[in-house]
């Protein structure tokens, strides 16, 4: 196979003796460092090298411009909009950075395609003016605002170039535009010499006026990468700028273009469609293994979305020796450039304190672990003290005094100092440095975060508004948007990984391309423009169907000369417009040569139709050791009703003592409301126990809750702070909880019932003993009240949750201990066996007040023989023999070896 440029090149050694006298204008940088590559093997006498560029290089060399990068012409456009008259209303710099590029972009493109800027803003200004139509007396100040500021835009184009000129930059645009006004004046001082323009297709006006122009001093030639095939349909989008140009070009009046014919020879395609873009790369790994050495040599993997690089190299196989890869990855996504986003995004708080998820987000950075290698340890003492804010001074006690310099820079007062910003984040990346000696790429991308940084602060000494840690974040994101980190490699050796755009002019015999799917090839519309459909027709400015022919003309043209074509796709639905193959497959088999075969493939993940096996864990010696010590020392109603609702994590939480990792508790949970709520109620009621209550008694405890729940929350709350929002209003819940439930016993007392309290979160224990266990066993648990009421003996169970009558009534005793929904009953149960038998009581009365369903009062438990049967609410000796029966085989199921700890489905 002989690739176009190796064509070309053949052609100028034919017609030129002496090709160092020659001007090679091509594309891309990368098409000219392959042409040199294919000039050195074909030349065959020394020779100078001719003046080989890039169409960029060929514009500025004309103009006499250089193109200015984005963060200088961010900040350049800044200056000249504050400093544009026209403009009535400035907005700050952070504002003003999130709409700028679009409107730069715009003049990027009416540059490009020499638009009349004065005719064209005209044009501007009268839409937008119809599009908030109204008369002048109706209008409001934001919408007169609204109409200068596009009626503005002529004055801040025309001081942008002004001001870009006089210091010799210019936006890409721009720049076009003065080489397409210049060029006259440099054929008169060049135009002798012969320049050479190789494989454009899709041409700005800038670009035609430029190439035309030269081609009419008789010396110059274009060579362009065209096919007959393409050619003799005249619809089709991959011959459309071509044909255009064929036609309307007075060069090619004379000089009729030169068609090939590559497209018709035979080729392979392969249309592969994979679930998942990661599955994708992995697929494309398994056809590289398969290939030769030398059928390496001539392979491009073709990225159509290029963030599937990462995976793509994963699945490289191990043996090929040599890769190139053309495109770079971006350094935004990387753990160091994110640790920097957060450290600028949390320094834009003006606080005295730090919010502790912001301190986490820092520590738990990779970075953040290396720089500060007691992170850990801060975290897990910030959360057991749950603070939720915390000064540097908080911070710095809790960590190793090594990393105090680093929790100074990190978490010291920058006081909205962009310099201190800017010194503080480069010391951090000189210390980072130290710390990465082993990871390359971590290395590489410190450094080009010190270099962002150091471009940041020669910046700020020339542009006075950058005067604020936000302006430096705005900045520091723009900059790291367009950085990437490059792979070292022979450009022109082994195997080529590269972007769709890079591959113009290259032609190679194999080609693998990814993501052929519709949003990638073509791209799909976008959105990122102020002007308007109709306005870029009126203009001649490319419209998205132009765009998806360039798109259809780098696709086919991947195809001319290759024999083996591999074409991936997603097929996955997930996502919008996912799953879509490309219409350029669809054409392809739809249009198909007869030349060409395509093979269709479907790659189907495996498919489990078996449910995965639940989680279990067997009774080894060791875990029956431990359950005899939980059955010594007493198993508690919530550890029981625990084993009920799932066994598994009985096992994790109970036996092996495996709890949810410690975090700080940022709103008051309920088990946190449930304990101060008990903690306030056995405070005011267990100096009263032995006596019986009085309404005096009552009234007096109410005067004291906001005391006694600010002094609980302080206690069970910690660091927490519940003097403001949520918490607050939780605060106002747990007061409203005891006043309730003291306003109820007031009720009761006003109602001539008689309550005499016997105890108050008394802690019980049994044993309960079983003959066929090797062990002793016992129950134990601390109940919340025991009262006599009316000289029945009632055991009161809290519960802040919401409880209804049901919840404590039995119909079937063999439910209560298979299903979790009577687990309330059965622990008011295992109280009153509790009770009874350290108090020798025969009959009793057991059951919950719920605080979220006080308006029932006391719920209590009962028995039914059927659903509308009566309820029995007395607790007697046989009531307990059924309870007994049934724990008894609940314990002897718990401590059985022969049965396994089984995850239940909750």
């Amino acid at each position: 196979m002989q690739t176009f440029l190796e064509e070309t090149i053949d052609d100028l050694l034919q017609k030129h003796n002496d090709v160092s006298q020659l001007t090679i204008i091509l594309p891309s940088k990368r098409a000219g460092g392959f042409f040199k590559n294919y000039l050195r093997k074909q030349i065959r006498k020394t020779s100078f090298q001719p003046k080989i560029i890039s169409i960029e290089e060929f514009v500025e060399i004309i103009s006499d411009l250089t193109i200015i990068d984005n963060t200088q012409l961010l900040l350049k456009s800044y200056l000249v909009y504050r400093n544009t008259d026209a403009i009535p209303e400035k907005e700050e710099f952070e504002t003003y950075s999130s709409w700028i590029q679009t409107l730069l972009n715009d003049f990027n493109e009416i540059d490009r395609y020499l638009v009349d800027p004065e005719q064209f803003f005209n044009y501007l200004g009268s839409i937008k003016s119809l599009e908030k139509w109204s008369l002048p007396e109706d209008q409001t100040d934001f919408i007169r605002n609204y109409l200068t500021f596009w009626n503005s835009l002529p004055a801040f184009y025309q001081n942008l170039r002004d001001d870009l000129l006089k210091d010799g930059f210019g936006y890409q645009g721009m720049v076009y535009r003065k080489a397409a006004e210049e060029v006259e004046h440099y054929i008169s001082v060049h135009g002798d010499k012969p320049h050479i323009f190789i494989g454009f297709n899709a041409l700005n006006k800038a670009e035609q006026t430029i190439i035309k122009e030269l081609l009419e001093t008789s010396n110059s030639e274009i060579y362009w990468d065209a096919e007959s095939h393409f050619f003799n349909q005249s619809s089709h989008s991959a011959s459309k700028f071509m044909s255009a140009y064929f036609e309307t070009w007075k060069y090619h009046i004379n000089s009729k273009p030169i068609l090939g014919n590559n497209f018709d020879q035979p080729k392979a395609f392969r249309f592969i469609e994979v679930p998942q873009n990661v599955a994708q790369a992995k697929y494309a790994g398994n056809i590289l293994a398969r290939m030769t050495r030398e059928a390496l040599e001539n392979t491009a993997v073709v990225l159509a979305d290029e963030s599937l690089l990462t995976p793509l190299l994963y699945s490289l196989p191990s043996d090929i020796e040599s890769v190139n890869i053309t495109m770079g990855v971006p350094i935004q996504n990387f753990h160091v450039s994110l640790f920097f986003q957060t450290l600028l995004q949390i320094h834009q708080k003006h606080s005295a304190k730090w919010y502790y998820k912001d301190v986490f987000r820092l520590l738990n950075n990779p970075m953040g672990s290396k720089l500060v290698p007691s992170s850990a340890g801060i975290i897990d003492k910030i959360s057991a003290q749950n603070y939720t804010y915390l000064s540097l001074e908080q911070i710095i006690t809790f960590a190793d005094e090594d990393d105090i310099e680093n929790l100074n820079l990190l978490f010291g007062n920058w006081r909205d100092d962009p310099k201190k910003a800017l010194h503080n984040s480069k010391i951090l990346l000189v210390n980072l440095k130290k710390l990465t000696k082993q990871n390359a790429m971590e290395k590489v991308t410190v450094f080009e975060l010190y270099k962002t940084f150091k471009n940041i602060e020669i910046q700020l000494n020339s542009f006075p508004y950058i005067s604020s840690i936000k302006t430096i974040y705005a900045l520091f994101q723009e900059a790291i948007s367009h950085a990437t980190v490059d792979f070292k490699g022979d450009a022109y050796k082994g195997l080529q990984i590269m972007g769709v755009l890079e591959t113009r002019v290259l032609d190679f015999k194999n080609v693998i391309m990814l993501s052929v799917n519709e949003g990638f090839l073509p791209s799909g519309k976008s959105n990122t423009s102020f002007i308007t459909y109709d306005l870029k027709k009126e203009f001649e400015l490319p419209l998205f169907t132009d765009k998806d022919a360039i798109y259809t003309y780098h696709f086919y043209h991947l195809l001319h000369r290759a024999e083996n074509i591999w074409l991936l796709y997603n097929n996955s639905s997930e996502g919008l417009g996912a799953g879509e193959k490309s219409r350029y497959m669809l054409q392809l088999d739809i249009e198909r040569h007869p030349n060409h075969t395509i093979e269709k493939q479907v790659v189907s993940p495996p498919i489990s139709i078996t449910d995965s096996p639940a989680l279990s864990a067997a009774k080894t010696p060791a875990v029956m050791d431990r359950l005899k010590a939980i059955a010594e020392k007493g198993f508690s109603p919530s550890a029981l009703t625990a084993y009920i609702r799932n066994p598994f994590d009985f096992y994790l939480s109970r036996v092996l003592g495996i709890n949810e990792t410690e975090e700080v508790e940022e709103t008051v949970d309920y088990q946190t409301l449930g304990t101060i709520v008990h903690n306030c109620l056995e405070t005011f009621y267990e100096p009263l126990v032995g006596v019986k209550l009085e309404i005096s008694q009552l009234v007096a405890m109410k005067e004291k809750v906001q005391e006694e729940v600010t002094r609980e929350f302080e206690r069970s709350f910690l660091k927490g702070e519940f003097r403001k929002g949520k918490n607050l209003l939780i605060f106002e819940v747990a007061k409203r909880y005891i006043e309730n439930l003291i306003n109820l016993d007031i009720t009761e007392l006003q109602n001539g019932h008689r309550i005499k309290l016997l105890q108050i979160e008394s802690k019980l224990s049994i044993p309960f003993n079983l003959a066929e266990l090797p062990f002793p066993v016992n129950i134990q648990g601390t109940v919340d009240r025991v009262d006599e009421f009316d000289g029945s003996v009632r055991i009161i169970d809290y519960k802040t949750g919401n409880v209804s009558q049901s919840d404590v009534e039995i119909i079937n005793w063999e439910e209560l201990t298979s299903d979790y929904k009577f687990s309330k009953a059965f622990q008011i149960l295992s109280y009153a066996m509790m009770i009874h038998d350290q108090d020798a009581i025969n009959t009793s009365e057991a059951g919950i007040i719920s605080f979220k369903n006080l308006n029932r009062g006391f719920l209590k438990f009962g028995t039914k023989t059927s659903s509308h049967g009566p309820r029995n609410n007395r607790i007697s000796e046989d009531t307990l023999h059924l309870f007994a029966a049934e724990l008894k085989k609940l314990v002897l199921e718990i401590c059985d070896p022969a049965i396994p700890f089984i995850e239940k489905e909750v």
